[in-house]
C-alpha cells in the first residue's frame, strides 16, 4: 500500500488564489493595513550618522584593498611588472645617461663683447670664437646629465645632478603632500567617528597615522621620525610610542634583492663566504636590514645589507629640505644661511649610506672605549665588509624596547612570577640607563667620539651586564676645545655664572665676535634662571637646557656649529629612554658627579682655570657652598678618589643609590690631600687666599668642621696610644674592636702620612706665612689649634683608659676563658 508523503521543504509551492465576495473585499483592505501598521512600529527606527557611514566606507576600501593586492601580486608574477617597473624607473631617474667615469667638467667662460678699432673680418672672427664658446656650453650642460650623483655629499654636485631632472623633484613633491594629506583626511575621519574618547586614544591615532605615513615615505622621514620618537616631551607619550616602532618594525625588502647585493659587493655567492645563512631578516632599519650568519671559521655574525637604490632617495629629499630651508630663509629675511643644517643633515646621512665608513667608525669607537669594562662594542671583520655590506661581530643582548615592554606588560596568569619578571626588568633597564649616562659623558667630556644615534633600537644590554652599541653610521668627533668648553659650561650654569657661560659657549663655536655679550648674557639669564635647584643642581633635563642656549643664540641670527646638533641629538635620545625607565631621571643631576671627579683629578690647565672660576672669587677667597657642593657630588660617585671602593665593585651606578648624603668631607679631603690624586686640590690651596682660609677655620659657622677634625685626631691618637701601650699584646685585656675603615674613615697610617708629606708641609707653610701680617688672625688661629688638640687628647685618653678597663673587667668576670685564669 503506498503511501502518501507531506510535499519536500525544498519544493516549491503555487498557491492558489482565494475568490472572496465584493462584502469581504473591503474588510481584508482594512486588516492588511493593520497589520503593515503593526509591522512598523515593531521595527525599530535606523539610525543613520557620519561615523557609522565611515565606518562602512572603510570596510569596503578595506575589502577593495585586499582585492586588489591579489590581483596585483598575479599581475606581477604574470607580466613581470617588477622588472618592467625597474626599466621604467633607470628611464624616469635618467640612469642609463650617467657615466660613472666622467671626469669633472670646467664650465667655460662666455666671450667678452669688445668693438673697438675691429675690422668686418674681426667681428666675424669674433662671431665664430662665440658660437665656439657657446657650442662648448651647451656641450657641456649636455654631459651634465651624465655626471652621476657624488659619492661624498656635495651641496652643488647635487643640485646639479637634481636641476637636470626637475621632473623627480616635483614628483617626489607630488607625493610627500598627497601621502600628508591622505594622513590628514584620516585623522579628521577618525576624529568624526572616535568623538568622545579618551585623549590618550586619539594619541595613539595620531601616532599610528604619523607611522604608517613615514614608513610610506621612505627612509628620510623614517629617520625623522626615528628621532622623534625619542621626545615624548614634545610629541606626547601615546605619540612616540607609536613612532618607537620605526626604530626596529620596519618593513623588510626581499631576499632576493639581498643576495644580489650580497653577491655585487663580494663578488661571489652567499655560500662562498658563510657556511651558514639565515634567509630571515633579524631586523629591519630605514637604511639596510640585518642578517645571522656564521662564516667558514665557525664564528657567528652580523650581516647588514643595504637597501637597493637608496642614495638616490636619501640625496633627493635631502635637496628638497635644503630647497625649503633656502625659501624659508628669504620668507624670515636671516641673515645666517640655514641651509646649513640641511647639508649637516646630508652630510651625516650620506656618511651612513657608505658601510666602509661605518666600519671605520667602529673600529675607532671599540678601540676609543676599550679601557672602559662597562662599554661593549662588536668587532668589524673587514674582509667581508664592503660599501653595502657591513659584517661584525654577533652580540647578544636584550633591547631597552623589549625591556619597556616587560616592565609596563600585564599577565592574568601568574601574577606572582609576573612581577618578579617586571622587577627585574626594570632593574635591568635602570641599570642601562645608568650606564648609557656614564658611557654618553665618557664619550662627551673625555674620548670625543659620540654615538649620535643612541636610540633603543642600536642599544643593548648583555648577559654580562654591558651596555652594548650597534649602528655607527653617524659619529661625532669633538675636538678639545670644545670638549673643555662643554665641560665649563655646565659648571658655570649650576652655579649660576652667566657671564662665563657666555665666554664658554664663544669658545664651543655658538657666539661669534660682533656679538653684543651684555645683552646676549641677559637674555641667557632670562632663560635659564628660572630653572628650579635641586640639591645644588638644575632640575631639568640636559636637552632643555641645550634648547634655551639654541633659541637664543637664533634670536641673535647665530648659526650652531655643526656638532652641537649631533651633541643635542644624542643626548636627546639617551634622555627619552633614560625618562622612560625612570620618569623622575634628570640628567644634569647624574652628569654633576662625573664633571666634579674630572675636574678634580685631571691636571691640566684647561680644568684647573674652570676649576678656580668655579671656586674662588676675584679675590681668591672660597666660595664654600660651591666647594660643599663640589665634595658632596663627588663623594657621592663610586669611582671617584674622595671614596674607596670595595672590592666587589665592577659596574657603574648613579647618584641616587649610592653612599649617604652626609659625608665626612673633612676626612675625604685629609685623605685626598696626600694621595697621588689630589694634585689639583693641592693646587687650589696654593692659589687660594690663606687669610680667607683662616678666617672661615676660626669663624662660628666652622664649628661642625673643628669638631669632626677634632675627633678626627683624638681617634688617631687613641690608635696611636694602643699601638705604643702594647695593650694588644697582652692576652688577659682584649680590646673592643676599632670602627671599620671605610672611605670616609682616617687610620693612623694615613695620618702619619699626611704629616710627614712635604708637599701638605708647603701648603701649611704658605697658608700660616700669610697671616703675617694680622696677629690677632694668627693669635685667635694658635688658640683654636691648642684647644682643638687638647680637646683631642682628652677624648683619646678617656677612651683609652675606658677601654683598658673594661678588657680589665672582663678578665676577672665569670665570662673570661678558664684557660687563661689558670
Amino acid at each position: 500500500m503506498a503511501s502518501v508523503s507531506p510535499p519536500s521543504p525544498s519544493c516549491s509551492t503555487i498557491r492558489t488564489p482565494v475568490r472572496r465576495s465584493p462584502r469581504t473585499g473591503g474588510a481584508f483592505a482594512v486588516s492588511e493595513l493593520r497589520r503593515l501598521k503593526q509591522r512598523r512600529a515593531v521595527l525599530p527606527p535606523v539610525a543613520v550618522s557620519l561615523g557609522h557611514v565611515a565606518d562602512v566606507v572603510r570596510n569596503d576600501v578595506e575589502f577593495l584593498k585586499n582585492k586588489i593586492g591579489i590581483g596585483i601580486k598575479w599581475a606581477n608574477v604574470a607580466f613581470r611588472v617588477p622588472e618592467v617597473t625597474k626599466s621604467a624607473e633607470e628611464v624616469f631617474w635618467l640612469r642609463h645617461l650617467e657615466d660613472s667615469a666622467s671626469p669633472p667638467l670646467e664650465q667655460p667662460s662666455l666671450p667678452q663683447p669688445s668693438y673697438s678699432g675691429l675690422t668686418g673680418v674681426d667681428l666675424l672672427m669674433a662671431d665664430v670664437k662665440a658660437l665656439e664658446a657657446y657650442a662648448g656650453y651647451i656641450y657641456c650642460l649636455s654631459k651634465m646629465w651624465s655626471r652621476p650623483l657624488p659619492e661624498v655629499y656635495d651641496p652643488q654636485a647635487v643640485a646639479d645632478y637634481f636641476n637636470c631632472r626637475p621632473h623627480v623633484v616635483a614628483f617626489r613633491l607630488l607625493e610627500v603632500f598627497s601621502a600628508f594629506m591622505v594622513a590628514a583626511i584620516r585623522l579628521r575621519t577618525s576624529s568624526e567617528s572616535d568623538k568622545g574618547k579618551k585623549l590618550e586614544a586619539s594619541g595613539q591615532k595620531f601616532g599610528m597615522v604619523l607611522k604608517e605615513t613615514m614608513l610610506h615615505l621612505g627612509p628620510t622621514f623614517i629617520k625623522v621620525g626615528q628621532s622623534l620618537s625619542t621626545r615624548p616631551d614634545l610629541i606626547g607619550t601615546e605619540t612616540a610610542k607609536a613612532l618607537s616602532e620605526l626604530h626596529d618594525r620596519i618593513p623588510p625588502f626581499p631576499w632576493p634583492e639581498a643576495s644580489k647585493v650580497i653577491e655585487e659587493e663580494l663578488g661571489a655567492p652567499v655560500e662562498s663566504f658563510f657556511s651558514q645563512f639565515s634567509q630571515e631578516t633579524v631586523a629591519a632599519a630605514s637604511f639596510g636590514q640585518v642578517y645571522r650568519g656564521r662564516t667558514l671559521d665557525g664564528l657567528d655574525v652580523a650581516v647588514k645589507v643595504q637597501r637597493p637604490d637608496l642614495r638616490h632617495a636619501v640625496l633627493r629629499d635631502i635637496y628638497i629640505l635644503r630647497l625649503g630651508l633656502g625659501v624659508l630663509r628669504k620668507i624670515a629675511k636671516r641673515e645666517s644661511d640655514i641651509r646649513v643644517y640641511a647639508d649637516e643633515l646630508g652630510k651625516g646621512l650620506a656618511g651612513e649610506l657608505d658601510f666602509t665608513l661605518e666600519a671605520a667608525n667602529a673600529s675607532e669607537f671599540r678601540e676609543a672605549h676599550s679601557r672602559f669594562s662597562y662599554i661593549r662594542v662588536p668587532k668589524v671583520y673587514q674582509h667581508l665588509t664592503r660599501k653595502r655590506v657591513l659584517t661584525m661581530e654577533w652580540m647578544v643582548g636584550e633591547s631597552p624596547t623589549d625591556l619597556q615592554a616587560i616592565t609596563t606588560g600585564y599577565s592574568e596568569n601568574d601574577t606572582q612570577s609576573h612581577e618578579r619578571q617586571k622587577l627585574e626588568a626594570r632593574r635591568r633597564l635602570l641599570d642601562l640607563v645608568n650606564k648609557g649616562v656614564e658611557a654618553t659623558l665618557v664619550q662627551l667630556l673625555d674620548t670625543g667620539i659620540l654615538h649620535a644615534d643612541p636610540h633603543p633600537g642600536n642599544l643593548r644590554y648583555t648577559t654580562s651586564r654591558q651596555i652594548g652599541f650597534l649602528d655607527f653610521g653617524l659619529v661625532c668627533r669633538m675636538e678639545r676645545k670644545h670638549q673643555l668648553a662643554m665641560l665649563a659650561s655646565i659648571v658655570h650654569i649650576v652655579n649660576g655664572d652667566w657671564s662665563s657661560l657666555v665666554e664658554a659657549l664663544g669658545d664651543m663655536d655658538v657666539t661669534k665676535p660682533g656679538v653684543n655679550t651684555r645683552r646676549f648674557t641677559l637674555d641667557l639669564e632670562l632663560a635659564l634662571g628660572e630653572v628650579e635647584l635641586k640639591n645644588g643642581i638644575p632640575d631639568i633635563e640636559f636637552t632643555k637646557v641645550l634648547s634655551k642656549i639654541v633659541q637664543v643664540a637664533l634670536k641673535y641670527q647665530l648659526r650652531m656649529p655643526p656638532y652641537f646638533t649631533l651633541v643635542l641629538r644624542s643626548l636627546a635620545c639617551l634622555e627619552g629612554l633614560a625618562a622612560s625607565g625612570d620618569p623622575n631621571f634628570k640628567t644634569f643631576e647624574a652628569a654633576y658627579p662625573f664633571v666634579v671627579q674630572k675636574l678634580l683629578t685631571e691636571n691640566s690647565a684647561a680644568t684647573t682655570k674652570i676649576l678656580h672660576s668655579a671656586v674662588l672669587n676675584r679675590k681668591k677667597e672660597f666660595r664654600w657652598e660651591r666647594v660643599a657642593l663640589f665634595l658632596s657630588k663627588s663623594s657621592v660617585r663610586k669611582g671617584s678618589p674622595l671614596v674607596t671602593p670595595s672590592r666587589d665593585e665592577t659596574s657603574v651606578h648613579s647618584s641616587s643609590n649610592q653612599t649617604d648624603k652626609d659625608v665626612d668631607t673633612v676626612s675625604l679631603v685629609m685623605k685626598l690631600l696626600a694621595s697621588k690624586d689630589g694634585v689639583v686640590l693641592r693646587r687650589l690651596l696654593m692659589a687660594a687666599n690663606g687669610t680667607s682660609l683662616i678666617r672661615t677655620f676660626i669663624s662660628k659657622e666652622a664649628h661642625a668642621i673643628r669638631q669632626k677634625l677634632c675627633t678626627m685626631v683624638a681617634d688617631t691618637l687613641y690608635q696611636w696610644m694602643v699601638g705604643i701601650s702594647g695593650v694588644n699584646s697582652l692576652k688577659f685585656i682584649s680590646l673592643p674592636d676599632p670602627p671599620p675603615s671605610s672611605g670616609t674613615n682616617i687610620t693612623v697610617k694615613d695620618f702619619k702620612s699626611l704629616i710627614e708629606d712635604k708637599r701638605v708641609r708647603v701648603i701649611l707653610r704658605k697658608i700660616l706665612e700669610s697671616t703675617k701680617s694680622d696677629r690677632v688672625l694668627t693669635l685667635k688661629f694658635g688658640l683654636t689649634s691648642f684647644v682643638m688638640f687638647l680637646t683631642a687628647s682628652a677624648l683619646a685618653c678617656h677612651r683609652f683608659v675606658i677601654s683598658v678597663s673594661e678588657g680589665y673587667v672582663n678578665y676577672l668576670s665569670l665570662s673570661a676563658p678558664v684557660a687563661l685564669r689558670t
